[in-house]
């Protein structure tokens, strides 16, 4: 048990001033947890972490510019003991993967942090990882689905955008026959309806950034 004259110093990282203000109050005034610092992106974040050398280090994925995975690997880059905990919206197993191989120890989903935030910063501080049964069950569910290819997840972005598959073509500088290629083989893998289901499926999975910017 954390004693209370050394108390899990804690940042948090989030593009929110409401969920950052919320995650404060929640914070304050339990026995052996101290907020000290915030950060609104991920630039700001690696900033804060240089300053503050936190114990515990609260991440939400989804921000503009630097997002929470990069990050992530920022800061492990340069402080390899850093434990950090992904908060997010998005349970998709991509995003998972991705945050568990940058170097993440928790991951939470924000829907879960009233009942889960102490326990995943007690336990992620104590060196174990975090990752709730609900989460994990996700992952289980697709550990033999086929993943999309670099190419498969660009011919997706460039899709979401609305673009026809002429345009992703030209975009793209291939064919319109291998786009309609890569097409069938994202609807196959994904198992999905139509183009406009399997973009919402790879955006629930992660493949997927809403937040990324991309040419129209």
């Amino acid at each position: 048990m954390t004693d209370s004259a050394t108390p899990i110093r804690v940042l948090c990282v989030d593009d929110h001033p409401l969920m950052r203000a919320g995650i404060r109050a929640s914070l304050e005034g339990q026995p052996g947890i101290q907020f000290v610092a915030e950060a609104s992106d991920g630039a700001a974040a690696v900033a804060a972490y240089r300053e503050y050398r936190p114990d515990v280090t609260l991440m939400d994925l989804q921000m503009a510019g630097m997002n929470g995975i990069e990050a992530i690997q920022a800061i492990r880059s340069e402080f390899p003991q850093a434990r950090l905990i992904v908060l997010t919206t998005y349970d998709g197993d991509v995003q998972v993967t991705r945050a568990l191989k940058a170097g993440a120890s928790g991951y939470l989903l924000k829907s879960m942090l009233r009942n889960d935030l102490i326990r995943a910063i007690r336990t992620v501080h104590g060196g174990q990882r975090s990752i709730p049964p609900e989460v994990a069950v996700q992952l289980s569910g697709y550990i033999d689905a086929d993943a999309l290819t670099p190419r498969e997840v660009e011919v997706l972005d460039t899709i979401s955008a609305g673009n026809s598959n002429k345009i992703v073509a030209d975009k793209l500088s291939i064919t319109e026959d291998t786009v309609k290629g890569h097409v069938s083989s994202i609807m196959s893998k994904l198992q999905a309806n139509d183009r406009t289901h399997a973009v919402l499926i790879a955006l629930r999975r992660g493949f997927l950034d809403l937040w990324r910017p991309r040419e129209r």
